[in-house]
């Protein structure tokens, strides 16, 4: 709804007009009426249509209309970056949503521009005003805030990283710079429970990022008030150690306070001074959301309390004290807006739904499917020479290299070929006090297993550079800078610490286009050490678990059994426009198995493509990862003893698979056995079990085998190892119990 002035008393004089109220005009304040105004009426209407079940879930900003409200006024949409929180109803509304958009979103309606029907309502997301869509998930969107500011500050330093390129990710990521932009982020006093806040602050601090942390402070979390959540019952107590920090605490109900607040904070980050942290104490006078009922945890005493402090009726009071308007001029404004609120519920509730066949858009990226034949590239041929010997260049370039050396060599080609790239995580910088690699005081470490060595010491820090050791912090920062247009390719140093991510993995990066319907993505890259057959990796350095991420749509998955499968999938990784987990078993990285030449700068294998490792009629062994060359000897071993041929075959690719190939395979063989190094029950090979079995039944001439871990963790001792993991032996027997089935 547009916002339309309102004049100003006429008996006011002109220096009266013109007074400034720490830095709000008149009119500013007038405007500020209308939309705390707007954003209460918006609630309430909502409350409305939910008691007449015409919506289905309500959750309100009321209380915090005027530190939201005055927020919306000091940034600039479409110029700084906004990750809300869902009572920042005002705060929308003064950078130009409409209360028409937002009972889209109560009714769930196709057009919602925030999410098309597929969020919850007060779930903000406006692409044209830099308002980046938010989950239910508390403080995941501090993280997120945290790398949209590296990426803003990244932008300014490396300007021609923005331009679009044909051919990849590129072509389809807008990026949009200021030198001097903020990224707010706003959240509950509950929220600073959450420990990705305060990885989040650690962050801001360390980087002095252009960030502006919002506490919007009501006194309770649904019903725990903020002495049982919050040591001391006040937060900035808490953080006001962190260094580079501008803090500031306030009367959150009062727009001029919360204006003035926010100008100063907004005045020391664009001024390169680094972040702020600001604590507005605001009210909640309805319950926590319409599921929720206060008044069973809260005082009838304590409720009146709350309701003195109200922020709407204390701007009313004050345009009325102040003479900047009267009654009529207060009654004028809310008319108008009562108007075009009814007017929006009338027209939302006829509002078009979403179509039911759109249920699978945007799951992946509608533009750039890495399953396509613009990702299959093959080698490039090795020089003739490099067979004679007679070119040393030649020849050292043909020598096969291990998964880890080829791992490093694609990086390498890629962060020349692309400038967006980054690198970081736990160690994986040469070292992070550079002068000692300036002055060559040290080698560099380049990761635990030097995977990404001498890449800071090629592309500089700003590119490469260690992170804390804090696993939701390295993917949650990685989502705000991919959000923005960087391609972030991450390390998690151990699959068996990847849980801390969990949130920002299953909840944020995979469904952030889905949930967006499009508008928001984030396209990176999450490379994790993964596996066992370590002798000694024991419980916390031996895990495997890839169907954990295989169920979460929106991820792709993919899991190399050698070099050259490594360096194809993971340029493929890098170059297309979804989220990718890249499995690195350990294992693998320095075996004489699967050793290659380096296939060169644009060699490709698309994602969902199997390898037939080795052909046969009899048998077909499905797998991938370290299973592959276990598998492998196994299949060697029968065709020797009792020459049976049976068919490997690699799916490389987990999510998506390759079931033509399994289709195939099995058609000529009928018999299959499905290997995985993952827990028997529940593994990711159960599916591929169970689809066979469901699918190809009338195909087989055996029932489905299955040969995979105990259902167990992995042991420290050797003997106990070698018993829990499937061996060659374990895949030997049961190929042999299948041919004699």
């Amino acid at each position: 709804m547009p916002v339309t002035k309102v004049e100003l008393k006429t008996e006011l004089t002109t220096d009266a007009q013109s007074k400034t109220y720490e830095g709000l005009t008149q009119q500013q304040l007038i405007d500020a009426y209308r939309f705390m105004y707007m954003s209460r009426r918006v609630d309430d209407r909502e409350i409305l249509l939910k008691r007449q079940q015409k919506v289905f879930f309500q959750i309100s900003g009321a209380g915090h209309e005027a530190l939201s409200v005055a927020a919306g006024l000091a940034l600039k949409p479409a110029y700084d970056w906004f990750y809300p929180y869902y009572r920042d109803r005002g705060l929308c509304l003064a950078l130009g949503a409409t209360p028409y958009e937002m009972l889209l979103g109560a009714v769930g309606a196709a057009d919602d521009p925030g999410s098309g029907g597929r969020q919850m309502p007060s779930h903000w997301a406006f692409k044209h005003l830099n308002v980046v869509s938010q989950s239910s998930c508390t403080g995941t969107q501090v993280l997120q805030a945290v790398g949209c500011a590296e990426a803003g500050r990244y932008f300014s330093r490396f300007p021609n990283s923005v331009k679009k390129v044909e051919g990849d990710y590129r072509e389809f990521k807008d990026v949009m710079f200021r030198g001097d932009e903020v990224v707010y982020v706003s959240l509950g006093d509950g929220t600073t429970s959450q420990g990705e806040f305060w990885e989040s602050m650690n962050a801001a601090a360390m980087l002095k990022l252009p960030l502006l942390v919002c506490v919007q402070d009501n006194d309770y979390a649904i019903s725990v008030p903020v002495e049982a959540q919050t040591a001391g019952g006040n937060i900035s107590k808490l953080v006001a150690n962190f260094p580079n920090f501008h803090f500031d605490e306030f009367d959150g109900t009062d727009v001029i306070a919360s204006f003035a607040a926010l100008h100063r904070a907004i005045d020391h980050i664009r001024s390169g001074q680094g972040p702020a942290f600001l604590h507005g104490h605001v009210t909640r006078p309805y319950s926590h959301s319409l599921s929720d009922d206060e008044k069973l945890y809260r005082s009838a005493a304590e409720l009146k309390e709350e309701l003195a402090r109200d922020p709407l009726a204390k701007h009313r009071r004050f345009l009325l004290q102040e003479n900047i308007l009267d009654e009529a001029g207060v009654h004028a404004i809310e008319k108008e807006v009562d108007r075009g609120i009814q007017d929006a519920a009338d027209r939302a509730l006829v509002a078009p739904l979403p179509k039911l066949e759109s249920i699978t858009d945007w799951v992946y990226s509608p533009d750039l499917d890495p399953q396509s034949p613009a990702f299959d590239r093959q080698p490039d041929r090795q020089p003739a020479t490099a067979k004679q010997g007679t070119d040393e260049v030649a020849k050292k370039a043909a020598t096969p290299k291990t998964m880890a050396d080829l791992i490093n060599h694609t990086l390498r080609d890629e962060m020349r070929r692309d400038e967006r790239i980054l690198i970081f995580g736990e160690d994986v910088a040469d070292c992070s006090r550079e002068e000692y690699l300036t002055k060559k005081m040290v080698k560099g470490k380049g990761g635990v297993f030097k995977l990404t060595h001498g890449l800071q010491m090629d592309f500089g820090p700003d590119r490469v550079f260690n992170s804390p050791l804090a696993e939701a912090s390295i993917v949650g920062r990685a989502v705000g800078m991919a959000t923005r247009g960087l391609k972030p390719v991450v390390e998690i140093q151990f699959f068996d610490y990847i849980w801390p991510a969990m949130m920002q993995l299953r909840n944020e990066l995979s469904v952030m286009r889905w949930r967006s319907s499009n508008a928001f993505s984030c396209p990176l890259v999450v490379r994790v050490a993964i596996g066992g057959y370590l002798t000694g990796g024991a419980v916390y350095h031996s895990q495997c678990g890839e169907s954990m991420f295989t169920h979460t749509p929106g991820l792709r998955v993919v899991f190399p059994s050698n070099a050259q499968d490594a360096a194809g999938l993971l340029r493929t990784a890098i170059r297309c426009d979804d989220p990718v987990l890249f499995l690195e078993h350990k294992r693998l990285y320095r075996e004489t198995f699967g050793r290659a030449p380096y296939p060169g700068t644009d060699f490709m294998v698309p994602f969902g493509k199997a390898r037939i490792v080795h052909p046969g009629d009899d048998l077909t062994v499905i797998t991938y990862g370290a299973v592959v060359p276990r598998a492998l000897q196994a299949i060697n071993k029968l065709e020797r003893d009792h020459g049976v041929h049976a068919e490997l075959v690699d799916l490389r690719s987990l999510s998506p698979y390759d079931w033509d190939s399994i289709k195939a395979s099995v058609g000529k063989t009928s018999r299959v056995l499905v290997a995985y190094e993952d827990c028997l029950s529940f593994g990711y090979g159960a599916e591929i079990a169970a689809r066979i079995a469901d699918e190809l039944f009338e195909s087989l001439d055996a029932p489905v085998r299955r040969v995979a871990a105990t259902d167990t963790f992995v042991a420290y001792q050797p003997l106990l190892e070698d018993e829990i993991l499937p061996q060659p032996e374990d895949i030997y027997k049961a190929m042999l119990a299948l041919t004699e089935y």
